[in-house]
């Protein structure tokens, strides 16, 4: 298996694991900024436990930082959005990053993109869109602009973690959950955060296995794969996430929702299998 397939599935393996907030959210009664905080301290946990393991120093820097920074102001603005308007529109602005990865690639970068990757991010939005067409609202302009800058900072995210060694990227993704597990963490003590047993587990569930191993996941798969690619691929987790809520608690998707998602699908499927021709089609010409 070539190390660009293996990212691929580590990516796909991270989104999974990042669909199952909706479950575990709803069964604890928090402030969702303290919800963040806690599940970041057990995610930032997760991946410290994993460094020792490596052997990755604690690392600093002007390129460990910016991603760090970029992940927490995504978590505190994406939660913040759902506390001030509806949790559909907090995904689907969040989910515009592609979008902002090809105009920070192409404005700031000078990259050059095939009108295949703008038809893509574009039906990928618009599925998206789709998908929680039901749940959208007009109301809160604050909450909304909130929500497009988490689309924002997600984007800058993937973009400064790219292209640095796995040392300091993993650093970067521990910086984050820090940052937003020290904003969040205080907070308890403003709001009623009653700790029940099925609390206390569901916030487990969502610092190891929704944010602790998928952020590790995510930082091995960016090494052999651009921003957005990885954003693409991320942009199945808010498909399954009503899908699982479906599964375990049987809220049924409406009409507007299945086509959208098979609009997303169907369009990743088709940009990965024609990435895929172009690439075999480059290596075979280059023999």
């Amino acid at each position: 298996m070539s190390n660009r397939h293996r990212a691929t599935l580590q990516m796909l393996a991270c989104a999974m694991m990042w669909s199952i907030s909706g479950i575990f959210i709803k069964m604890i009664p928090w402030n969702p900024l303290v919800i963040a905080g806690w599940r970041s301290l057990i995610g930032g946990a997760v991946i410290y436990i994993y460094m020792r393991l490596k052997r990755i120093p604690l690392i600093i820097n002007r390129k460990s930082l910016p991603g760090g920074v970029f992940l927490a102001l995504t978590l505190l603005c994406f939660l913040t959005t759902n506390k001030m308007t509806s949790p559909a529109n907090a995904v689907v602005l969040q989910y515009t990053a592609p979008i902002f990865i090809l105009l920070f690639s192409a404005l700031i970068l000078k990259k050059k993109f095939s009108p295949a990757d703008y038809a893509v991010v574009l039906l990928t939005v618009i599925g998206i869109t789709m998908f929680f067409i039901d749940g959208l609202t007009a109301a809160n302009a604050a909450g909304n602009g909130i929500g497009i800058l988490s689309g924002i900072f997600f984007a800058a995210m993937f973009m400064t973690t790219n292209g640095i060694d796995e040392n300091t990227r993993m650093n970067a993704l521990f910086i984050g959950q820090i940052l937003t597990a020290a904003v969040g963490v205080p907070l308890t003590f403003a709001f009623d955060s009653p700790a029940s047993f099925a609390a206390l587990m569901s916030l487990a569930v969502l610092g190891v296995v929704q944010l602790g191993i998928p952020y590790i996941l995510y930082g091995l798969a960016v090494k052999y794969c651009p921003p957005l690619y990885i954003s693409l691929l991320a942009s199945l987790e808010p498909l399954l996430n009503p899908l699982l809520v479906y599964i375990f608690m049987g809220e049924a998707p409406g009409p507007w929702a299945l086509l959208g998602g098979l609009l997303v699908v169907a369009t990743i499927a088709a940009w990965y299998v024609w990435q895929e021709r172009k690439a075999a089609s480059q290596l075979s010409q280059s023999r």
